[in-house]
């Protein structure tokens, strides 16, 4: 079972006869000159929300990454400047570098946690609004209902 939504492509008409997808779709060269030259607002409209939502996602992803590489490489530093400590006895018989390196565990998870509970709060809403302003995604909304 294919996962793919969308409809196959049609066939290539063939020589000599017109695409009928041609005669629904505007030719850019036709379109109206802007007034003076000047180019289109880039930092309006559905790019904008674009952009929003790469800089939302990408925030995301290195604070995260910076977050469990910081405790990593927090656990390696003082591995190796600070072999005494991390060599005392804390608990049990347990040493303070044991109990660091065990602690990675609940420290990565916690991070999946915050990142996926941040995603569903700030990007995915976003994501959403993008989604909604994308004319072609009407049949697919309609097809879900």
């Amino acid at each position: 079972m294919s996962y793919d939504s969308s409809s196959p492509q049609p066939a290539r008409p063939p020589r000599g006869h017109q695409n009928s997808f041609a005669q629904h779709v505007p030719d850019p060269a036709a379109a109206e000159p802007l007034r003076g030259g000047a180019s289109p607002r880039t930092w309006t409209g559905h790019h904008r929300d674009l952009r929003i939502l790469r800089r939302a996602y990408r925030r995301q992803r290195r604070v995260t990454t910076f977050a469990v590489l910081g405790c990593f490489s927090l656990f390696l530093g003082l591995t190796a400047g600070c072999p005494g400590l991390m060599n005392r006895p804390v608990t049990g018989g347990l040493s303070a570098g044991l109990v660091i390196a065990v602690s990675q565990i609940p420290a990565t998870w916690l991070a999946v946690l915050v990142y996926e509970r941040t995603a569903r709060r700030y990007v995915d809403p976003l994501a959403h609004r993008v989604n909604r302003s994308v004319p072609w995604a009407e049949a697919e909304r309609e097809r879900r209902r």
